[in-house]
């Protein structure tokens, strides 16, 4: 197995950190991200131009084509600055993948280049209030047949910038008679400026500027041409996508460790304390060394659940590895970082205390940590334990 990027991949990673360097810095990213229920337009612009949108689309419908691992290199740079901000990128980019495999023809036609180009967005609506992980079985939402296409009422919950969106990606229950919950949900495009569409944002404690959204759908009539792949098979559909989603989050959350690591240095060779800098203490030493023991755990976890994507390999339980091991040790090394930097750290004017804030998410979603440990060891023959 060879983790190494090709001298193309290479090439491309230099260009994308020149480029955020110089226009997605992380003071800059800072300000984006602590404008409250201000979803960052000109962070989306920019990311339009330089192109970003079509990377692991078809060149076809006018994307810039890439493997899992070019998706990755996109997510963990961006990280490195952007932090959470990343899901600007990263949840539309999620849907227009899921388009491209299982949409129509003609949907695919309408709507990749768009998205290709940053001309429309998308947003997840999946989990619903009553439930959290447990979205089959809590799921309220329904779709009724009708003519020439479909009603929908219900609710959605943390539907990222779905308020900023021009598309939902949404799941809803299409078979009431179905004998098993996975084999009667239809994913619907539904369009965000129909009738009966409405959303509010929920405050919370990082990723301030995405806009985490609740979703109320009160009989929305969608046509047949937005359903995405077979009516009645949307679980089995998301599932196909699930693996690439927590390689996406390791490799953010891996960007997060990068971004981390570059600040705990800087500051402990720069800061001056007793008659010198404080990179000398060993304590502080020990510190770095465990960030950058996990950073290379988190990338080489990561990148092992993207190689086996690509070689066509299963990597449900590898990807779900990764997620995990990321999202915890992104999350131990931003708070390591905030000791490091001391009462800096606590300083809204530095960048540790928002990388601290954004990844605590990742415990959490897509999938919580929990959850995820019953899955692997399910992987691993045990019965489930839910």
């Amino acid at each position: 197995m060879d983790f190494a990027l090709t001298e193309e991949q290479e090439a491309f990673r230099k260009s994308l950190r020149a480029w955020i360097d110089n226009e997605l810095d992380k003071n800059t990213s800072r300000d984006w991200e602590s404008r409250e229920f201000d979803y960052p337009y000109d962070l989306w612009d920019k990311m339009s131009a330089q192109g970003l949108h079509g990377i692991g689309l078809p060149e076809e419908y006018g994307g810039q084509g890439g493997d899992v691992s070019t998706q990755m290199i996109v997510a963990r740079e961006l990280a490195r600055t952007l932090g959470g901000l990343t899901w600007i990128w990263g949840v539309s980019s999620f849907c227009a993948k899921s388009v491209a495999l299982h949409g129509s023809a003609e949907i695919k036609q309408e709507l990749l280049p768009k998205l290709a180009e940053g001309r429309i967005r998308m947003a997840i609506a999946l989990t619903e209030p009553s439930g959290g992980t447990d979205v089959l079985g809590s799921m309220r939402t329904v779709a009724t047949k009708a003519e020439g296409g479909w009603r929908i009422t219900g609710q959605k919950i943390w539907s990222t910038a779905a308020h900023a969106s021009d598309y939902l990606m949404l799941v809803a229950k299409s078979d009431p008679d179905a004998k098993k919950a996975s084999r009667g949900v239809t994913i619907f495009l539904v369009p965000t400026a129909s009738d009966g569409v409405s959303t509010r944002q929920i405050p919370k404690v990082g990723m301030k500027a995405v806009g985490s959204c609740e979703v109320f759908l009160d009989d929305v009539f969608v046509p047949d041409r937005l359903v995405v792949g077979e009516p009645h098979r949307g679980w089995y559909q998301m599932l196909e996508t699930l693996n690439n989603e927590r390689i996406m989050v390791g490799a953010l959350c891996t960007g997060v460790l990068d971004g981390v690591l570059e600040d705990a240095l800087a500051y402990v060779m720069e800061r001056e304390a007793f008659g010198g800098p404080i990179g000398r203490f060993q304590a502080l030493q020990h510190f770095i060394a465990d960030i950058a023991m996990w950073q290379k755990q988190a990338e080489l976890m990561t990148w092992y659940a993207a190689w086996r994507q690509q070689q066509g390999l299963p990597c449900g339980t590898e990807s779900t590895m990764a997620k995990v091991v990321a999202s915890e040790l992104a999350g131990k090394a931003a708070d390591l970082g905030i000791q490091i930097l001391g009462g800096m750290g606590y300083a809204l004017e530095t960048n540790m205390q928002r990388y601290w804030r954004d990844v605590r998410l990742y415990r959490i979603g897509p999938i919580t940590s929990e959850m995820a440990r019953n899955t692997i060891a399910e992987s691993y023959g045990l019965p489930r334990s839910f």
